[in-house]
């Protein structure tokens, strides 16, 4: 049974989240504030993260960077704000995906199923490699060179569709349909954030993402 940790300052929103995981089959913790969900996190096992980012204690800012710092684990940030800065920070401190408030718990519920199947669905023992870049699919562990580096859940998606189709170009619109699926709320910046992160954790690897104008990005051969 997956876990999901919910942290919501808001009592009847975090009641209302928890009741439709828990009635989706989850196992479900919750925090109301920044400082209770570090513990949580700390003391748990977590599949994935259901973040507010207005909390008392501690931000959901701080909250994210800080489990970014030593996990993959999905995050969905929740905001009041449509402000296009907070969307982009938010992908920046390694969020995968965000909704703005006043939002449907159904599509909340559609996009938690969509990251937790996707990494249920990983190919066990399968393994990706490219000029010194290695993804361990089974594992979900990405090296460059012999080096682990710590990709988000999203980044770790993009690497290892163009992997998958080294020397493809792919669009844009295709990555979005792919990795976010048809309820993505987004734009083409948001893609283009996930991939400058993602260049530059593969430091000198990271010119392999190549940008084709008006078209997309390919993983190219060498």
């Amino acid at each position: 049974m997956n876990k999901v940790m919910v942290v919501e300052d808001e009592d009847i929103l975090r009641e209302v989240i928890m009741d439709y995981l828990i009635e989706d089959g989850y196992q479900v913790l919750e925090a109301a504030d920044g400082e209770k969900a570090l513990e949580l996190f700390q003391s748990n096992s977590v599949d994935l993260v259901i973040l507010d980012i207005v909390l008392p204690k501690v931000d959901g800012w701080s909250v994210c960077r800080r489990i970014r710092k030593n996990s993959s684990v999905p995050i969905i940030i929740l905001t009041a704000r449509s402000d296009e800065d907070d969307s982009l920070l938010g992908y920046e401190l390694g969020a995968d995906d965000y909704l703005i408030k006043p939002y449907s718990p159904r599509v909340l519920m559609a996009k938690v199923k969509r990251f937790l199947e996707k990494h249920a669905d990983t190919m066990d023992g399968m393994l990706l490699s490219s000029g010194g870049v290695v993804i361990n699919m089974g594992a979900r562990l990405v090296t460059v060179e012999s080096n682990t580096i710590n990709l988000t859940h999203t980044e770790f998606e993009i690497l290892a569709y163009l992997m998958q189709n080294e020397g493809i170009v792919i669009t844009r619109e295709q990555l979005i349909s792919k990795i976010w699926g048809y309820d993505f709320y987004g734009d083409e910046k948001t893609v283009n954030s996930h991939i400058r992160n993602l260049r530059a954790k593969l430091g000198s690897k990271g010119s392999r993402i190549v940008t084709v104008i008006r078209s997309g990005y390919k993983f190219a051969k060498e």
